[in-house]
């Protein structure tokens, strides 16, 4: 008897728990449809790529980090390992404003500590009062490690103001859009806390973790790929792929979702589409924002969906502007900078696109990609786009000098997509998934439960599609 599995969200979640169902399906020849539905008229969610010319032009994220296996994984299983490309050595280096100047970060400097000694002391990023405080970190004893804690006042007790200011904010800014005040270290960063527990220091369990790894190159084991790589014709040739392994007829786009409910006498759950479709199937996965979850929920787990609502969002914007190299009165060497939010600047970050990764401008050319927004400054995010590129280009013109008209710019806009893990946030997903283990057909992936990256949303995607497999399996 065939069982049917929907999916309910086409964007990378949804997207790897479609393809998960399908690879479960033929490796264990199981007789399973899948249905992904998809409110709007394109897959990929954030993920968008454009080409203008020879410049290739990421809307969303241009990446994913290759420590976290999922990604990657899936990118081997599809067959795109040959196009995957690493970030360009010559350039991995980032600046951080500092008095309306930019600085490059000390070399060895890892998101909140220094590993290394010189660079450390004579970046000016940090006052000789600053410095001392960073220092004496390697002397300071273990915090108490109960109960959640914010990035912000792990990074402050642990390293002082300065730190947290400077060089934390900003770093993190980039990846959570958030107030690190307000994170959940716990939920983020738990890396930091696990060094804490295990090493009493931070700056010394990473200097042995720099050894380590040197170590390991010079042994030849070093890893193959940076830490974050993309593909050859950007990220939206991971949601092609996928979408091509999908069979015919599987996607709906242009289907909204406007009741889910559940029948417990036939053991089935009811999907009914803004058009009034009714499909009764055999499980669900809801690769939705928490708070379109929290109201396809809102009828079958009240409790759940009042946690899910509580969940809140950051919106973000992409400013992308194309220049020619000789409009630069210096020439770039980094892949970007980003920006304190104590210099009260009107972006979070700049990204040289076209240093950072090849092939994303002609020769003699170079992209940049600003951000705009996040938690921070949400009035930003709501200006029109004339405004916006205007600030980001007043804002480029004072750092990097560069007051051409560019040749062509693009402004994409995130609304609500960047989930704020706040302090208390795993005891929240961990109420949300006790209530749900009582429907066994239904599981939840995407950016609001377990990471915010690419990689963690394959993996949220594919671990719901088995789990969802398994149940139908139960059941058979």
């Amino acid at each position: 008897m065939t069982r049917r599995i929907v999916v309910v969200g086409g964007g990378i979640a949804g997207l790897a728990a479609a393809h998960r169902l399908i690879e479960l399906n033929k490796e264990k020849s199981l007789d399973i449809e899948v249905v992904l539905l998809e409110a709007s008229p394109r897959l990929g969610g954030a993920i968008a790529t454009e080409r203008v010319g020879d410049f290739l032009v990421e809307a969303g994220p241009d990446s994913f980090i290759t420590e976290k296996p999922w990604a990657l994984r899936l990118c081997e299983r599809l067959g795109l390992t040959s196009r995957l490309v690493s970030t360009q050595a010559a350039y991995q280096k980032i600046y951080v404003v500092h008095d309306g100047r930019l600085e490059p970060l000390p070399e060895g400097f890892f998101l909140l500590a220094p590993t290394r000694f010189w660079p450390f002391v004579q970046t000016p990023i940090f006052s000789l009062t600053g410095k001392l405080r960073m220092a004496a970190e390697i002397f300071l004893p273990r915090g108490a490690l109960n109960g959640d804690e914010s990035l912000g006042a792990f990074v402050r007790r642990r390293f002082g103001a300065e730190a947290l200011d400077r060089v934390a904010q900003p770093l993190l800014g980039g990846i959570y859009a958030a107030d690190p005040d307000k994170l959940s270290l716990s939920a983020t960063m738990p890396r930091f806390k696990e060094m804490e527990r295990a090493h009493r220091s931070i700056v010394l369990s990473m200097v042995s973790e720099q050894r380590r790894r040197a170590r390991n190159r010079e042994a030849g084991s070093g890893a193959r790929w940076s830490l974050f790589v993309t593909l050859a014709g950007g990220m939206q040739e991971l949601v092609d792929r996928i979408v091509s392994r999908l069979p015919e007829g599987c996607v709906r786009s242009n289907t909204l979702i406007a009741r889910l409910i559940r029948d417990t006498d036939k053991n089935l759950w009811k999907v009914t589409t803004g058009g009034n479709e009714s499909l009764e199937v055999d499980g669900v996965v809801l690769a939705t924002p928490s708070f379109q979850t929290a109201e396809l929920l809102g009828d079958v787990a009240s409790t759940a969906a009042d946690d899910l609502k509580q969940i809140s969002y950051a919106s973000t914007a992409t400013v992308s502007l194309a220049f020619r190299q000789k409009d630069f009165p210096r020439p770039l060497d980094s892949f970007g900078f980003v920006v304190p939010a104590i210099e009260s600047r009107k972006i979070i970050a700049c990204t040289f696109s076209s240093l950072k990764y090849p092939g994303r401008a002609p020769e003699g050319h170079v992209l940049l990609r600003a951000f705009v927004g996040g938690s921070l400054q949400p009035e930003l995010f709501h200006d029109d786009d004339a405004t916006m590129e205007k600030n980001v280009r007043d804002e480029l013109a004072s750092l990097l000098g560069v007051i051409a008209q560019p040749l062509f710019s693009r402004v994409w806009r995130h609304p609500n997509s960047m989930p704020q893990y706040h302090l208390g946030h795993q005891a929240r997903i961990q109420r949300i998934e006790a209530q749900l283990a009582k429907f066994p057909g239904l599981a939840l992936a995407g950016n609001a439960y377990h990471g915010v990256g690419i990689a963690d949303c394959v993996r949220t995607g594919e671990e719901a599609a088995e789990k969802v497999i398994n149940h139908v399996l139960g059941g058979c």
